[in-house]
């Protein structure tokens, strides 16, 4: 049955709407971060301290950066050789000296090479100097550097695209785009967090229990909020600002509870396998890839071969031809909800893993890059959404190769841009005829 002009042109809207809605957010996001970037460092209260010198000679211009629990920040050595580093928390951070950076025939010679781990002392600040002397450097291959990126992409993209197929898979059934979504991925990792860090429950026990709240919280939203709203008759644009306020309401007595520093999951410093070239991953990330293959393939079992699952994708086609032929439209749409805070909260415990650390606002901090899978996979589409995700993951790794962390995002942004003006509807979604 073909769409009517209706129906098409209010789909067409709500695509460029919130099209519209996250290229805004992302890029003025983007533009503002850039503008503080030179002074973020100066801001924090805790501080990276160091110099840079040969033989007692100062080294200016050479890069360092520091890195931990989602923070990164970069700078350049002065003329001295000093540098200083602002950070946000009193915890352990990974300095790095940009060995590319410092001149011909020398290199860092100390045990431990070019990345060494600090911890903030009682004073709120540690200094860590390199030292450099004649030395050959450890020079990694650009090949090995992209092979290792895309791995580390693919597990970013796997783990995005759990968020990601919840979130389409609610637009497609509701059309509701859902700015809460954040706050049930970092529900997810704060349950899991109460579980297995203040509880002490073994966290492969923890684990799946937070997915379990975390669902049950989805069938919370959807019986106590979302069900009596649609039956008042609420149009989509009311539906998306009040998700915008009760985005902002979790987000706030997440810092409640849990503060404004951030917390960890048990095994979060798992040691790193080497396992070729320049790729090391944790027992945590080999984990990670494997749960999340897991959880997608039968997550594309029961969307194809359930009763629920086929019901969920006629709604998604079109919801009134599918209440039409007998469907209980409210109960799928609860299952829906129901699936999709479970993935979130699946979501949210390994993005506090790949981070490492749980912090109150850490389900904002990926959600333009949620939408922008989504929207890249083609709107309502579970599988473009998971599609979506994996481009979005690699390319976001893969960037940094050639761009600063900062700006990390802007590679999968403008491949979002191009592959949109070429197919408007995304990947894998549907052209509709508007007329």
């Amino acid at each position: 049955m073909t769409p009517s002009r209706s129906q098409t042109g209010s789909k067409h809207w709500i695509q460029i709407g919130l099209l519209t809605t996250v290229l805004t957010l992302i890029f003025g996001g983007l533009f503002s971060t850039s503008a503080l970037a030179d002074e973020a460092g100066q801001d924090q209260p805790y501080k990276v301290v160091g110099n840079v010198k040969n033989e007692g000679l100062p080294l200016e211009g050479v890069r360092i950066v520091v890195s931990g629990g989602g923070y990164t920040e970069e700078t350049v050595t002065d003329a001295d050789g000093k540098w200083l580093i602002g950070v946000p928390e009193k915890a352990a951070y990974s300095v790095s000296l940009d060995q590319t950076t410092l001149p011909a025939g020398i290199a860092v010679i100390e045990e431990g090479g070019a990345e060494q781990s600090v911890e903030i002392g009682p004073s709120g600040s540690v200094t860590k100097n390199f030292f450099i002397g004649e030395g050959e450097r450890i020079v990694v291959s650009i090949t090995d550097q992209l092979i290792a990126r895309i791995i580390y992409g693919l597990n970013f993209g796997l783990m995005l695209g759990l968020a990601a197929v919840g979130l389409s898979l609610v637009f497609g059934t509701t059309g509701l785009s859902n700015f809460a979504h954040a706050e049930m991925v970092t529900f997810g990792a704060v349950a899991a967090f109460f579980l297995g860090g203040i509880l002490s429950m073994p966290i492969w026990i923890a684990i799946p229990v937070a997915v379990v709240i975390s669902g049950l919280l989805g069938w919370g939203l959807d019986a106590g909020l979302w069900r009596p709203l649609r039956r008042r008759g609420l149009g989509l644009v009311q539906l998306m600002i009040v998700s915008i306020g009760l985005s902002l309401a979790g987000r706030y007595v997440f810092q409640f509870f849990v503060g404004g520093g951030t917390n960890q999951l048990p095994g979060f410093d798992s040691p790193k396998i080497k396992l070729f070239g320049a790729t090391s991953l944790s027992v945590i990330d080999i984990a990670s890839m494997v749960l999340s293959l897991v959880v997608i393939i039968g997550f594309a079992w029961w969307l194809m071969n359930t009763q629920t699952g086929k019901a969920t994708r006629a709604i998604s086609d079109n919801a009134d031809l599918a209440a039409a032929s007998g469907i209980d439209v409210d109960r799928v749409i609860r299952t829906v909800w129901i699936v999709a805070a479970g993935l979130a909260g699946l979501s949210g415990v390994l993005w506090a893993y790949f981070r490492p650390g749980i912090k109150w606002d850490m389900g904002a901090q990926i959600l333009l890059l949620i939408f922008a899978a989504v929207t890249l996979g083609g709107l309502g589409t579970a599988f473009g959404a998971l599609l979506g995700s994996l481009v979005v993951g690699v390319l976001v790794e893969v960037s940094s190769l050639v761009i600063p962390s900062d700006l990390k995002y802007v590679g999968a942004l403008v491949v979002l841009i191009v592959i949109l003006l070429v197919r408007p509807q995304g990947i894998l979604g549907r052209k509709e005829r508007i007329g």
